[in-house]
């Protein structure tokens, strides 16, 4: 994109007041969104994203400046304003720009070669077989994103990197109402692939349907019991505990700056035996999967928990200085404008040995979650407090019930100490992370799990 004597000057550059260690992050990303609601169209854009940011290390001080401009005027001024932050003079030689290392697109179906009216078919299928399921289904709101992603890192070290990330994501709400009540339903799948997961991973009108089928089920639920109880979690968006309630405390953002319970806990038992906890994003095809993390570093599978004892932390390029930890390829940023710290990828409980139907048929009276919602965590403590978008009332060992309002309530290192079942089928499901490198996507994912006491929060009474 650059050729190299800029990329030598710029680097060189940011060296001049002390620093230790300079990088390069160029971005040309490529976006098409398209929104319906009722069947009709609201709103359909293109975006194009095109910028660079500098970095500039000393010790575990960091300075970052950017810009929207890949002139050499712009990106030498840049260097300049990431250097100035520093007092010193110049220590370290930038070594030459090695050979690149070169992630491919997996994008088979380039989103460049489909036009707008492939995209509002899909949507139409998707609102069709969301209506169609029901005739207290109100509303409809249909979403298609799709993107392509492309990054370049260099640094002082004579990294030379480059990945490119085609990523779309389909999305259907359904709004289910009844007396004068009315309830959601969503469900969205995404995938790192170009248009081709529309023939391979995703179907349009099961999105639809699924969504419908949530309303409404809800709709016709009564109000959760609440107590401590056994709780069945079921797998994909339910992993979204693992990923707020444990692993944003293994992330350097946190552990680097003492601001995690999980501080100074490696080699010790943070989980259940049967619990085996991973982030990796080498997956091919997945959502938050890389081949190159945004400091240039390939990604990684990182095994973060195995058989309840913790392995690793989540560490990027500055996070190592601060905990002497290595490098682990989990450098991200939303783009040009945020510095990378580290990040999750696709995260996840691996599966066990376990059967799903025996958690259920052995736990007497709980809760069965099907389908996670939103929540919120402290990352200092762990404690957490998720809503339950789909859950079911279980008696005597079987589903008796549908019920709705239930919210699952505690810490996220004693849930871990609290698994008892680990189901065999482990799938996963995407969603955007915000953290102080902006948003970014990652997938949740985990079997179906068991947790043998876990506090539900609801307006259906005592347990």
């Amino acid at each position: 994109m650059i050729n190299n004597s800029i990329i030598s000057a710029v680097l060189y550059e940011a060296l001049k007041t002390g620093g230790d260690f300079s990088e390069l992050f160029l971005q040309d990303t490529e976006m098409n969104s398209v929104s319906m609601v009722n069947g009709k169209v609201e709103t359909a854009n293109y975006q194009r994203k095109v910028g660079a940011g500098v970095r500039v290390l000393k010790g575990t001080s960091s300075a970052y400046a950017y810009c929207s401009e890949l002139g050499e005027e712009a990106l030498i001024a840049a260097a300049k304003a990431a250097a100035a932050a520093l007092k010193g003079a110049r220590e370290f030689e930038t070594k030459a720009v090695c050979a690149e290392r070169l992630g491919r697109s997996g994008a088979r179906i380039p989103f460049s070669e489909i036009d707008n009216l492939k995209r509002i078919e899909l949507l139409k299928r998707g609102t069709e077989a969301a209506k169609a399921h029901s005739s207290e289904i109100t509303q409809v709101i249909a979403s298609y994103m799709d993107c392509d992603h492309r990054i370049w890192v260099y640094n002082s070290e004579g990294v030379h990197a480059e990945d490119r990330r085609p990523r779309t994501r389909f999305a259907v709400q359904s709004v289910a109402m009844a007396d004068g009540v009315a309830q959601t339903g969503s469900v969205s799948p995404g995938f790192g692939m170009g248009f081709e997961a529309y023939s391979e991973r995703i179907d349009a009108e099961k999105v639809g349907a699924r969504a419908s089928e949530i309303a409404v089920t809800m709709l016709h639920a009564p109000e959760c019991p609440s107590g401590q109880m056994p709780v069945v979690i079921d797998g994909g968006f339910g992993g979204v505990i693992l990923h707020e309630a444990c692993v944003h405390g293994l992330e350097a953002t946190s552990v680097g700056r003492g601001n995690s319970v999980f501080c100074n806990k490696l080699g010790q038992r943070i989980a259940s035996d049967i619990v085996t906890a991973v982030d990796d994003g080498t997956i091919p095809g997945e959502w938050g999967s890389m081949n190159y993390d945004d400091e240039g570093n390939p990604a990684g599978r990182n095994v973060l928990i195995e058989n309840g004892v913790l392995k690793s932390y989540l560490v990027d390029i500055l996070g190592s200085r601060l905990m002497d930890h290595p490098v682990t390829g989990s450098g991200r940023r939303q783009g040009y404008d945020f510095a990378p710290t580290s990040r999750m990828t696709n995260t996840f409980f691996a599966p066990g040995k376990d059967d799903e139907a025996e958690m259920i048929a052995s736990m007497g009276e709980g809760l069965f979650a099907a389908k996670m919602g939103g929540g919120s965590v402290d990352p200092l403590t762990g404690e957490f407090n998720f809503a339950v978008s789909e859950g079911y009332w279980v008696k005597d060992g079987k589903i008796a019930y549908p019920v709705r309002g239930a919210t699952l309530i505690g810490k996220g290192a004693d849930v871990l100490m609290k698994i008892d079942r680990v189901g065999k089928n482990m799938w996963m499901e995407p969603g955007m992370c915000g953290s102080v490198s902006g948003s970014i996507p990652t997938n949740v994912g985990q079997p179906r799990i068991r947790v043998s006491e876990l506090t539900v929060g609801g307006k259906g009474g005592s347990k």
